[in-house]
């Protein structure tokens, strides 16, 4: 007998669970789909457009997650296909390894600031606009909808979301990390609730944030040119007025 189809399946889950957000899996699952999608990576491709939403990404990271396939046989392979050109992706995968390592060594606490704050955070909660995709801020609503919908973000889009979220909205950067985390396809603790701590500056030197001209050049300007609010753009500032404007202060951006 046949396997049913990714689009049978998917419609089994509709009906199953129908209140079920991300049944349209975007990934194929299982070691051979894994193999082939590493087999897929140009690293070089890579590390010239992977900020770009339409760049040369991977896409491996729900096999890491689910130990499909090793970020060990992942640089191998990198460094074989492309020796020095490889760095950039080499380097991207010692990241993961890095936040594994420190979940490894600190465990549950993770899930709370392991620094102190470089600037004043907020600790309001989700906030229902967000969840529903109704900020009127058609980036940040087409995240939210690419992560209910598919489970999956681009990691760059994950970095502008988090600072909006944090810097922005001042919502509890761990709040977010939970509700981030339970949505992703490739939902790793360790390098979700880290990378959140990294934007918030609780676990890096300064915070991460971003202004209307990075967004529009790596999204080839595809939200601001149909966005409600683009006329009053909460992150359409210098990168000096907009960390005045966040944090009271102008250090990080100079």
């Amino acid at each position: 007998m046949l396997a049913p189809t990714r689009a049978a399946r998917n419609a089994q889950v509709r009906e199953l669970f129908p209140n079920l957000s991300g049944a349209d899996c975007v990934m194929e699952g299982g070691r051979s789909a894994a193999l082939r999608a590493l087999g897929r990576v140009d690293p070089v491709a890579y590390a010239r457009t992977r900020n770009h939403l339409d760049g040369k990404v991977t896409r491996l990271s729900p096999y890491f997650r689910h130990g499909v396939l090793t970020l060990a046989e992942a640089a191998e392979q990198g460094i074989k296909r492309s020796g020095f050109g490889a760095y950039k992706f080499v380097f991207e995968l010692a990241w993961r390894d890095f936040w594994r390592r420190v979940w490894a060594r600190d465990g549950k606490k993770i899930e709370q600031d392991l620094e102190r704050a470089k600037v004043p955070l907020g600790d309001a909660p989700l906030p229902d606009d967000v969840k529903n995709a109704n900020t009127e801020l058609a980036c940040m609503d087409g995240f939210v909808r690419d992560l209910v919908d598919t489970g999956y973000v681009h990691n760059h889009a994950r970095m502008w979301f988090a600072s909006y979220l944090v810097h922005h909205r001042k919502v509890s950067w761990k709040a977010a990390a939970d509700w981030y985390y339970g949505e992703l396809l490739d939902g790793d603790r360790a390098s979700n609730h880290l990378s959140w701590q990294w934007v918030a500056s609780t676990f890096s030197s300064k915070p991460y944030f971003f202004n209307r001209e990075n967004l529009e050049r790596y999204t080839e300007g595809r939200y601001c040119a149909q966005c409600p609010r683009a006329r009053a753009c909460p992150f359409d500032a210098p990168y000096p007025a907009l960390e005045k404007k966040l944090f009271g202060k102008e250090s990080f951006s100079r």
